[in-house]
């Protein structure tokens, strides 16, 4: 009776070389301005987020106390994206998408939940450390995840729904150690609000992600480059219209002037800090946006995870934020739910269509 022999056992070398050459064929498959555009894009959301989330806290730290101001700024740099869009029209010899009733009154609820979306967060910065903000604001995958699976049928798995526990833990985890992760001015009741806020901002957040997707599927019908810009311009839009409604009931305009005399700096870092705040936000919604059309939702799920730690650091080192081990367990456990998010979406089989 003839044995079987046993199979060849790959060397971690071999592995590696595999890998290389895998890499090496994707490079050459695309031309060199594809790559280019992704570091790029890369770079803005790992770079511009943070940053947008850093000026917010800024503002507060400095002096600044409107909460529709920052939900203002979030939304008033739309017309950048607004001038990427035009171009691609004669790039890409397209046409834009009709807009129909149903589609218009979608892009309207989606721009009032991104108004309100908006203000949950001015909140959670206003009386949270951003490195604190930034690690509660993580849990947008959660509900995301959950939402996409009841509202859009998206598949789930064993490694996806291990995600939504460990992040729900790190969660956990910073509710416990809010005594040491407060700033002196900052009262419980404040702390607890800016901690409820950014949760109910997250799961807003989670079922505005779901919602655009059933926009593309059930009134769009194809997702592109520009289809994808057209949305982000359409709903920044209307946030801008329901938040300048919002700004303009309560005054804040009119007290931005006593508001930059007083704070810290002056009135030019005053202006500095809202203009770069609506520069970086907008630049961090476009560099997302051309990752999942350039790559894949997977690649934009790490560069998530990854501005995660980086915003906490930043945060850390710039603003002074302070950084218990509580903090830094429940960093290290969200980006372990980072990565179970990522192996699990990753090893789910995609649809044809």
């Amino acid at each position: 009776m003839d044995e079987v022999s046993p199979m060849p056992s790959v060397s971690l070398w071999d592995r590696i070389s595999n890998s290389k050459t895998l890499a090496w064929e994707a490079y050459k498959r695309k031309p060199i301005s594809h790559w280019i555009l992704l570091v790029l894009s890369s770079a803005a959301m790992l770079v511009a987020f943070p940053a947008s989330s850093l000026l917010s806290r800024v503002y507060y730290a400095n002096g600044g106390t409107s909460k529709w101001i920052i939900s203002w700024v979030a939304v008033a740099g739309w017309p950048l994206t607004a001038l990427i869009l035009l171009p691609t029209y004669f790039v890409f010899k397209t046409f834009p998408t009709p807009l129909d009733l149903k589609l218009t009154l979608a892009y309207i609820v989606l721009g009032f939940l991104s108004a309100v979306d908006n203000l949950m967060y001015a909140y959670a910065y206003a009386y949270l450390p951003a490195s604190t903000a930034a690690l509660l604001a993580s849990s947008s995958l959660v509900f995301s995840t959950l939402f996409g699976y009841f509202l859009v049928k998206n598949k789930l798995n064993a490694a996806m729904i291990n995600a939504v526990v460990i992040i729900t833990a790190a969660m956990t985890i910073i509710a416990l150690d809010s005594d040491s992760d407060r700033y002196g001015n900052i009262t419980d009741r404040q702390y607890i609000m800016g901690f409820v806020w950014d949760i109910l901002g997250s799961a807003l957040h989670g079922l505005i992600f779901a919602l655009s997707e059933l926009v593309f599927v059930k009134l769009v019908g194809r997702r592109s480059f520009h289809v994808v810009l057209e949305q982000q311009v359409m709903v920044s839009l209307f946030a801008f219209a329901f938040t300048t409604i919002g700004v303009v009931v309560s005054k804040d305009f009119q007290g931005m002037k006593s508001e930059a005399k007083t704070f810290k700096g002056g009135v030019a870092s005053y202006y500095l800090v809202l203009i770069w705040g609506a520069i970086t936000f907008q630049l961090g919604v476009l560099g997302g946006t051309a990752v999942l059309f350039l790559a894949s939702t997977v690649l934009a799920g790490i560069l998530n995870a990854i501005r995660v730690p980086i915003t906490s650091i930043a945060a850390v080192i710039l603003l002074h934020d302070p950084m218990s081990g509580f903090k830094i367990l429940s960093l290290i456990v969200t980006f372990w739910g980072f990565g179970s998010y990522i192996y699990g979406n990753s090893s789910t089989p995609k649809d044809s269509s």
